[in-house]
């Protein structure tokens, strides 16, 4: 859907993770990455907690990105499962 308006969009794109000489090719993956910019991360879960929040902030500092949102569709109204996340802005 997000495609149809001409934007940018990976899908589970893979995140390097490097700790002191080791270097994991896909230590983590982003659910959607829009435009480079925003990191989507979706979940179905009864409540969003903080090792949610935990996870959506890595990715943010990982690849230097500043905006996120953390989705929870299993909310009867969906504003109610997204939560915005950023990073040192």
């Amino acid at each position: 859907m997000i495609n149809k308006h001409g934007l940018k969009v990976e899908k589970e794109k893979a995140m390097p993770l490097v700790f002191e000489e080791i270097k994991l090719d896909c230590g983590y993956r982003i659910d959607l990455l829009v435009e480079n910019v925003l990191v989507i991360e979706i979940k179905s879960v009864d409540s969003l907690n903080d090792i949610h929040l935990a996870q959506t902030l890595t990715y943010l500092k990982l690849g230097n990105y500043k905006l996120g949102l953390l989705i929870n569709f299993n909310e009867v109204l969906l504003k109610k499962g997204v939560r915005r996340i950023v990073n040192n802005l």
